[in-house]
């Protein structure tokens, strides 16, 4: 599905139970600027908020513009329901000098959250792992089930090795991978990533955070085959790796086809995680 999700490089922090979205740049964390605004102002229009502070503020302005010591932001590109977008980023220092313009009771706390945030990426530099063990922990923390985790925290794994099978195949990181995961979707499910967050009514979340136990195992399937039959035809560059991404996808495509024909029951659900917690929440009730 659509894929700065399954990043390893790009990932959704958690400050006070609010996802802050990031990526890695130039080895350092780089956070969605927007996503800080909404954080600490809980405004409904953090753009507009933004925008004020910048006419309010010259000196914030002009370290925007790259004036003083600062980098200035960038865009970055994320995955979004609406599909691929750049959305605007700054690094830890603009970070904190944008706290700076923003009297909230917040402030303090996130400035202690982003020093943390910051010591966790060189923890993880020398030990990998740990960055595995924080997801799961978000998972947890955000109600997830441990098989539901367990099959997440799989398709990561899977993800991570059909990306870098193209990075060594001459595949161009970016536009050319959600081309290719659109390709492996639309065999495997009928749907484009776009097409599925928008059947499951998502707006900016995680597409495959929200998918069921059936929906992930067939993502899998898709993007494991996908692997395979690249390695297998050496495929090289992106018109034959589209080529192996279509046959990958219809391999999943069929498998998923054969069940809902034995089952009578259709894979591709317009559940979301939302609707599945709720569901849980009132069963839990029940008993």
């Amino acid at each position: 599905m659509s894929e700065s999700d399954f990043d390893p490089e790009k990932r959704i922090a958690l400050f006070q139970r609010k996802e802050v979205r990031r990526v890695i740049h130039n080895n350092e964390w780089w956070f969605v600027i927007l996503d800080v605004v909404a954080v600490l102002t809980d405004s409904v229009n953090p753009k507009g908020y933004f925008t004020d502070m910048r006419r309010r503020e010259p000196e914030l302005a002009e370290a925007i513009k790259g004036g003083g010591n600062l980098p200035p932001p960038f865009g970055l590109e994320f995955d979004t329901a609406g599909g691929r977008q750049l959305l605007q980023c700054w690094n830890t220092e603009g970070i904190f000098r944008l706290i700076q313009s923003i009297p909230s009771p917040k402030a303090e706390p996130f400035k202690r959250w982003l020093a943390r945030v910051g010591y966790e990426r060189i923890q993880e530099i020398e030990d990998p792992e740990l960055a595995t063990k924080r997801t799961r922990a978000i998972y947890e923390a955000k109600g997830y089930s441990a098989d539901w985790i367990e099959k997440r925290m799989r398709s990561i794994a899977i993800r991570d090795e059909l990306t870098d099978e193209w990075k060594k195949r001459g595949v161009k990181e970016q536009r050319e991978y959600a081309i290719l995961t659109a390709e492996i979707s639309k065999a495997t499910f009928g749907l484009t990533p776009t097409e599925y967050a928008e059947f499951k009514r998502l707006k900016r979340e995680n597409l495959r955070d929200h998918m069921t136990d059936l929906e992930l195992i067939f993502s899998m399937l898709g993007e494991a085959a996908t692997t395979e039959i690249a390695r297998n035809r050496d495929t090289q560059g992106f018109p034959q790796n589209k080529q192996a991404a279509h046959a990958g996808g219809k391999v999943a495509g069929n498998a998923r086809r054969e069940l809902e024909k034995k089952s009578g029951r259709k894979v591709v659900t317009n559940e979301n995680y939302l609707s599945l917690a709720q569901t849980a929440k009132k069963a839990k009730r029940l008993n």
